[in-house]
């Protein structure tokens, strides 16, 4: 007779679930970000586009790094696409100035709250610079694996955003009401 002969099945059962649970709530602890630290990660992520700084880029972006953003038709996908976003946001607006107003830590998730400014002296793609002034706000969910970003999925309102550069909505050509 094992000295463990006492256990029935179910208290085996039970032993096993929270043993499991407390190794899985360890993990979770381990990956996880106070608010503070979030918002000083975050803090840094904001400085690689207001700073232009790509040393930094190197730093806290992940390789198969992903940002789905509404202003972009396709994510910004990998380190040197990410570079290229920061280069170009550098060229199209002076004074760009990104800001962490809030953060909420999820396991290795952050939502922040952003602001975002500057001044249009640059083309936006194919449209001319307005040397107008925006600032709009918005959210973003922030994953972060190792120390550094893989993925960052943000809302905020693109047409705000236009409209305060000086651009209208209009309706397709050729449409007509009947």
């Amino acid at each position: 007779m094992t000295k463990f002969m006492w256990l029935d099945a179910k208290t085996i059962s039970m032993l096993l679930f929270l043993t499991c649970s407390c190794f899985s709530c360890q993990q979770q602890a381990k990956n996880a970000f106070t608010e503070k630290e979030a918002k000083v990660f975050l803090d840094r992520y904001m400085e690689t586009m207001n700073r232009a700084d790509l040393d930094l880029v190197d730093e806290i972006i992940a390789p198969e790094f992903v940002l789905r953003s509404p202003f972009f038709p396709e994510p910004i996908k990998g380190i040197e696409d990410y570079k290229a976003l920061v280069t170009n946001t550098s060229k199209t607006f002076s004074d760009f100035n990104a800001t962490i107003e809030e953060v909420v830590v999820k396991g290795d998730k952050i939502w922040g709250r952003f602001s975002m400014d500057g001044i249009n002296t640059g083309p936006l793609g194919e449209l001319p610079a307005t040397g107008k002034k925006f600032h709009i706000s918005g959210l973003a969910i922030t994953r972060i694996v190792d120390g550094k970003i893989v993925e960052d999925e943000t809302f905020w309102n693109v047409l705000e955003f236009y409209q305060q550069l000086g651009f209208t909505l209009a309706p397709p050509e050729g449409s007509t009401q009947e």
